[in-house]
Parts: structure tokens; sequence; C-alpha cells
């Protein structure tokens, strides 16, 4: 069962990596900056010093915009230089591409044991009305509980970090669970798990011991393109991406349509395929996933070498297709990888 805290006679050391994002920014002339450095954000949490001994390190101070593999690169090489050292890392973000980055830490880290919680706030820290003291605080709350692996807190829910979605610009309740059942609440401090994964074992699962030991695996292929298909979309762009990228992430109709009469979009799609371009077939709706079972326009595109991306997040899919190409050359073998699930990052 997950440790609480510091309830025991031996008290979690959390290491609080600082990234900038709203979370660590100041008024200026030009509207927010990420400008407060990790000591500061210690400061505005004092009761945590009862739960856990906690540590800071800034590593970068970026509007998280300008986030990209590069950087997500440097916060997962910073747990791995400190893993040994610390029980937990709480990975202090901004919110616009943190699911982004929960993800592809996810991939970047193998065999991981401990606990890496994402958490931000819509209002920075210096603020009257922030969210950011209870979202860091339950961010810390969580990462004391020894759970493996890397997780989105915000507005009293915990996520897993493949599963998290930002669906909102302004409200504190900005990041939904999709496709997957949120892992605990958290309210006034206390930590309640999900029933329905507590009931399927799921939370015993990923506390247990692992095989294998911890690595870290950075190295990605940015070369893919995210192609959202609407009504009238032509077929010369698809010329564009077969000679410019190895990977294409094709967000269709519903639960998997592609047009196939006038601009015939299918056709295109075996165009790639036999040009050795990975192509994802995932679906503009957020929530339940895709079946090409289902329509006729599905089944001929499940007869190819489409990669299903089920009821993955595009964030997940864009992050682990970027890892795959980077480590495997024929499609059958990125297409094993990435229909495989990884940390439930799909259901089927």
């Amino acid at each position: 069962m997950p440790f609480n805290g510091g309830l025991g006679t031996y008290m979690k050391k959390i290491l609080l990596i600082a990234t900038g994002g709203t979370i660590a920014s100041s008024e200026s002339s030009e509207g927010l900056t990420p400008s407060i450095d990790v000591k500061t954000l210690l400061t505005y949490i004092p009761e945590i010093e009862s739960i856990c001994h906690l540590e800071g390190i800034s590593v970068m101070r970026v509007d998280s915009t300008n986030m990209n593999p590069k950087l997500m690169a440097r916060i997962a090489e910073t747990i791995a230089q400190n893993y040994d050292a610390y029980d937990g890392f709480v990975i202090a973000h901004g919110t616009d591409t943190m699911a982004y980055s929960a993800a592809g830490i996810t991939y970047m880290l193998k065999n991981l044991a401990k606990p890496v919680v994402f958490t931000g706030s819509q209002i920075p820290i210096e603020a009257l009305y922030t969210d950011a003291k209870k979202n860091l605080s339950d961010a810390i709350r969580f990462a004391c509980e020894g759970i493996r692996g890397v997780y989105v807190a915000f507005d009293g829910i915990v996520i897993n970090g493949t599963h998290a979605m930002k669906i909102k610009t302004r409200s504190s309740d900005a990041f939904k669970s999709i496709n997957f059942p949120v892992i605990a609440e958290i309210k006034l401090g206390k930590i309640t798990y999900n029933q329905l994964l507590t009931y399927s074992g799921h939370l015993d699962k990923l506390s247990e011991e692992i095989t294998g030991d911890f690595a870290i695996d950075t190295k990605v292929c940015r070369d893919i393109f995210v192609l959202k298909i609407f009504p009238g979309i032509g077929t010369e762009l698809f010329d564009f991406i077969r000679t410019q990228y190895k990977g294409v992430i094709i967000e269709s109709f519903g639960i998997g349509g592609i047009p196939n009469v006038d601009e015939d979009i299918v056709s295109k799609i075996h165009e790639l395929i036999e040009a050795g371009v990975a192509v994802v077939i995932t679906t503009q709706c957020i929530y339940e996933g895709i079946d090409l079972s289902i329509y006729e326009v599905g089944q001929t595109l499940g007869r190819q070498k489409v990669i299903v991306a089920a009821d993955m997040t595009t964030e997940a899919v864009v992050m682990k297709l970027m890892w795959a190409l980077a480590h495997y050359e024929q499609i059958d073998d990125i297409k094993r990888y990435m229909e495989t699930p990884y940390f439930a990052d799909r259901s089927y």
C-alpha cells in the first residue's frame, strides 16, 4: 500500500525541480515572465516541512510554450542524476505543455520505481488568489506516497501522466484525465484513492518492486507532423509529408473516419506507408478513442500498416512516436511499440 508521507519513522526526501511556467512567473512590463527561483517557491509552502524533507533545484526558467524535447531531456537527466538520493520528484512546470512533458518523461525514463509528479498553476504563486500553493502542496504530498510512475497533480486530482490533457485556458480545473480513471483526489491534504483502481489492483501493481535497473533514454526523432482532417482537405499536403517527415499523426473524424471519395485521403495514406512513413490514426474527439472495424473506410485503413492510437491522447501519441522513430526503423517494429501499452497509456 502507498506510504503515507512522513507519518512513519522515515520522512521521504523529495526533490522539487523548477522549470518556470506561470507558477514561477512575475509581472513585468511585457506581461508575465518566469522569474521566481526554486528557493522562493519553497517559502510559500512551509507546512510541507512536517511531511517530508524537501529540497529544490532550478533547471530552467521558461514559458512552457517554449518547451521542447531537448528541454524535456534536461528534466529527465536531472531526475536521473538525483535518482538515488531522493524518494520522489515534483516538477513545477507551465500548464500549456505539461501534458506533453509528462508523457515525454514517461517514455524517457525506463524501469522507473519512484514517483514523478508534475504540477503548475493558472495564477502565479505570488498572486493573492493563486492556485499554485495548493497544487504544489498536493503534488508533494502525492510524491510522498511512493507510487511509481509519472503523474500530473492539479486542482485536487492526480492523473496518469499519459492521460492528462489541458482543456481550459483560465480556470483552476484546467486538466482532465482522458480515457483513464483519476488516480486520486486530494482535499485539505488528505489523499483518497479512486476505488475503481484500488479494487482492480492497479495501485498495488504500481507499488510493487520492478525488475530491471532504472535507465534513461532521451533520444527522440522530431520529424513528425500532426494533421487534423477537415471537410475539403486536399491531397497535396500528403505529398509534402512523404518527402519531409518520418511519421505523421492523423486526427480523423469520429471513430476513425478518413475521406475516400473526391479527395481520396485513404490512397494517400497508403502511399505514405509505402514510402516508409509511420502513419498513426487517432481521433479529433477527446473521449473513447477509435475503432477502425466499424465503418468501411476504417476497415480499408485497417488492412494497411497504419498504427492505431486507440484511446491515447494526442499529446501521448506525439511523444511516444518521437521516441519510437528514434529507436526503430521498420514500420512493423514502430507499430508494435506504439500499439503496446506502456504504463497504461492505452487500454486496447
